[in-house]
């Protein structure tokens, strides 16, 4: 069989998706030369940035795709940002990387809050979980400080993300002992908590979408007083063993046997349906329907968790808006691919990357295989781009400066301290020293 080509190859985004679907590229196609692009100054977008800050081990799967980035064929190009539709400030076009790489593949991902449609939605008070999230992680887009909670916050949704918010809701500083979180944003919080919290879950705890460890990790925390209707419990027949496992560590956390520990007083309604957002200058109340009956849930605060989509609203580094729906191939068309949730939509955690990724790539390397992708010994990749984009890329080596510096300005209990100004960020990384007063 005659070797194939070794490709130039694009990849904007360098979060998992972009990091699996590299892994796989090198090994499908020996001597690629692959650049991903990303438009902050550090690599690993999601796990950095929308992974829970207390939830380290699996913001540990970083350690394998930084020898990804020691591969002699693989460049990261931080700080750059590419221009797909019109975005402002733009550094490259996506026009300019099609002149100089043979392909160019999306993995940029989706991280806008899905909005719940339902009146007094856009009331002042109603937060996307997302957002908080990454205030939490000190993500350079968004404001350092949390939105006001108040005594009494609804979360709307059952899913890991809904559950990552009330685990941070419910904890206290111990809880955060060796994560990285923003204490800027954690410290006002812990100041004033949460007295009451109320999860509102559409579908039963059988068909909830949050994984059984996330509940039986509340569970294990001495924080906290749990409550749901008995009724929810019902382990339909012939269940399956995640479901099993769901209804059982649900019960667990709810049991009435449970020690009473410190911390909120926590209510999961499942079957709840949300109908309207009480208000007028701020969401006062969640009206429901939960067992044929209308009710009305008091809320200083909402906090939606349904799920992410749109890309513009936080200055991704490429806006998909004109690209086609979700799709079960990475192909858009020969030579421009996606991967992810770029591909697939907001569906699956970080391990349903590495199948999406490793299928992506199958899809290249067919390509490649048939003739309907050509390589272009004319085009040089990275090496080929206008002076000042390789000027203004920040390598992985300078990341690791500013990684370091991160690491070594941690604050007591705290595996790193993030800079959470992006300008910051560059500058560091690109060998700048920070006052101290602002380390």
């Amino acid at each position: 069989m005659p070797s194939l080509p070794t490709p130039r190859i694009a990849i904007i985004g360098s979060g998992p998706a972009g990091c699996y679907l590299a892994q796989s590229l090198v090994r499908s196609l020996p001597g690629c030369e692959l650049t991903l692009f990303d438009r902050l100054p550090s690599p690993f977008g999601l796990i950095r940035y929308g992974i829970a800050a207390d939830h380290q081990h699996t913001k540990a799967i970083t350690r394998q795709f930084e020898r990804l980035f020691a591969a002699p064929n693989v460049r990261f190009a931080g700080d750059v940002a590419i221009d797909t539709d019109g975005v402002i400030g733009a550094d490259v076009t996506l026009a300019e990387l099609q002149e100089h790489f043979d392909a160019v593949v999306f993995a940029t991902g989706l991280s806008a809050d899905r909005a719940l449609t339902v009146p007094g939605g856009t009331l002042p008070g109603v937060v996307g979980a997302g957002a908080l999230t990454r205030v939490l992680n000190a993500h350079p887009d968004t404001a350092a400080a949390l939105p006001e909670l108040g005594a009494d916050v609804v979360i709307v949704g059952a899913g890991n993300v809904a559950l990552d918010v009330l685990r941070f809701l419910v904890k206290d500083k111990e809880g955060y002992a060796q994560s990285d979180v923003a204490d800027t944003a954690l410290a006002p919080y812990l100041a004033d908590p949460a007295q009451r919290i109320t999860i509102l879950s559409r579908s039963d705890v059988a068909h909830a979408k949050g994984d059984p460890q996330m509940f039986k990790e509340l569970a294990g925390l001495e924080r906290g007083r749990y409550t749901t209707d008995a009724a929810a419990l019902t382990l339909p027949e012939g269940a399956d063993r995640t479901t099993t496992a769901r209804v059982a560590a649900v019960a667990e956390l709810t049991a009435p046997d449970r020690p009473a520990h410190p911390g909120p007083n926590v209510t999961l309604h499942f079957g709840a349906v949300p109908v309207r957002f009480e208000g007028t200058d701020r969401v006062t109340g969640v009206t429901v329907e939960l067992g044929g009956v209308t009710r009305l849930i008091p809320a200083t605060a909402v906090i939606t968790a349904i799920g992410f989509d749109g890309l513009a609203s936080n200055g991704d580094a490429a806006n998909l808006s004109a690209l086609p729906a979700a799709s079960p191939t990475g192909r858009i068309r020969p030579g421009v691919y996606r991967t992810g949730w770029a591909k697939r939509g907001p569906n699956g955690a970080i391990p349903e990357n590495r199948a999406c990724a490793k299928s992506v790539a199958e899809e290249i390397v067919a390509d490649l295989s048939d003739g309907t992708l050509a390589t272009d010994p004319g085009k040089f990749g990275f090496g080929g781009l206008p002076a000042r984009v390789q000027d203004r890329a920040i390598s992985f080596a300078q990341w690791q400066v500013l990684d370091a510096h991160e690491c070594a300005t941690a604050r007591p209990g705290r595996v790193r301290t993030k800079l959470p100004d992006h300008t910051q960020m560059a500058a560091i990384a690109r060998g700048a020293a920070l006052p101290q007063a602002q380390a």
